[in-house]
């Protein structure tokens, strides 16, 4: 990021801080080379010997730990269930056993995030906190703490919040693989390679992303409702990208996995209610490029039909791009990484219909920072 530039809003301020944020955050847990051991020592227990994970978040880190969710099991074969934190404390006692429990918060202080902590620690689960504050209550209640280091995020729309808690869980899930016995350290080795490519990559796109986020705002400005679509761990990007839209512009929207459109969402869409589609590809996983093809069957439906699509997509892509009213292109990588390239883009969508409004992006109305209040 220029040193020297200065931003209007925060929220776009802290969306240009996430490659240095991630950065940090990388850092303090690995290098290219390997994990830091001697940082996972609490982690350790928590996780050996544990059958499952359960992670339970709200807003925006629930939806981190849904991309969580899928870089636990495929990497780490184990299962994993994601629960609203507001609605733990409600469910049977006789469902997962022998869970590691595992909180998501910016804050470290939300109300249901925390209840839901302390009803886990009564079960007994071992409990890790992954929060921003290392200082926090969820972080010293929790027997393992893994915090982000995102920086103060003054903005109330989590941005770069959301992709260091999506670096974390990254490396998390590289550990849980790796203690479990289900990758050798040559693989993890090249796995965090990838990752620390990410943020210098991420540097270079994000002046990109702005000037072509900043038009494609303009020629969205009418629109009414939203659609955002993604399959597998994109899935949680489209939700994430209509809660940024949500709260940042006022405008309904949804997130939905792709193949759900058909089922009932598609009578929604028509020109003034795009559908903002996730079509990223790993061409060498063969989930990854099957989830690709059954997208572009889609989108290309919608074309059809009339639909207005903003695309996402792998750079070099044509196939989507030329289906589409609006594309964006992001670098290719991992596809269990490429949440952490898609996100930028939405929450830049965000940001530009938001001022285009004319509303306070840093401080959206009923919202605050952090709910330590159900």
């Amino acid at each position: 990021m220029d040193a020297t530039r200065t931003f209007p809003h925060a929220m776009l301020r802290e969306i240009f801080e996430q490659p240095q944020a991630i950065t940090e955050t990388l850092s303090a847990y690995a290098d290219e080379t390997g994990l830091r051991e001697d940082v996972f020592l609490s982690a350790r227990p928590a996780i050996v010997g544990r059958d499952s994970i359960l992670i339970a978040a709200s807003g925006s880190s629930r939806h981190a730990g849904l991309c969580g969710e899928i870089v636990f099991e495929d990497l780490a074969g184990i299962a994993v269930d994601v629960e609203y934190a507001s609605e733990y404390i409600y469910r049977s006692t006789q469902t997962l056993k022998n869970p590691c429990f595992v909180v998501i918060s910016q804050s470290g202080e939300t109300a249901d995030t925390s209840e839901a902590l302390r009803e886990a620690i009564a079960r007994g689960a071992s409990t890790i906190a992954i929060t921003n504050k290392p200082e926090s209550s969820m972080a010293r209640l929790a027997s393992c703490s893994l915090p982000t280091y995102a920086g103060i995020e003054r903005a109330v729309p989590a941005t770069k919040s959301f992709t260091t808690q999506l670096a974390v869980l990254s490396l998390l899930g590289l550990y849980t693989a790796r203690v479990r016995g289900c990758m050798t350290r040559a693989v993890v080795e090249s796995h965090l390679a990838h990752l620390f490519a990410i943020p210098s990559a991420m540097a270079t796109a994000l002046p990109r992303w702005e000037k072509k986020l900043s038009e494609i705002a303009v020629a969205l400005k009418d629109a009414e409702t939203f659609l955002f679509l993604g399959r597998g761990v994109h899935y949680p990007i489209a939700r994430e990208g209509a809660l940024k839209l949500k709260e940042s512009a006022y405008i309904q929207a949804e997130g939905y996995p792709t193949g759900e459109l058909k089922h009932g969402p598609n009578a929604l869409v028509n020109r003034n209610n795009p559908l903002v589609v996730l079509a990223t590809c790993d061409p060498s996983e063969p989930d990854a490029v099957l989830r690709y093809e059954k997208t572009v069957n889609l989108v290309r439906d919608m074309h059809k039909q009339g639909a207005q699509i903003l695309s996402i997509v792998t750079e070099g892509d044509t196939r989507v791009a030329e289906l589409s009213d609006h594309v964006v292109e992001v670098p290719a990588v991992a596809d269990w990484l490429a949440p952490l390239y898609e996100v930028v883009p939405l929450q830049l969508l965000a940001y530009f219909m938001a001022i285009g409004r004319g509303i306070d992006v840093d401080n959206p109305r009923n919202l605050v920072k952090a709910v330590v209040q159900e």
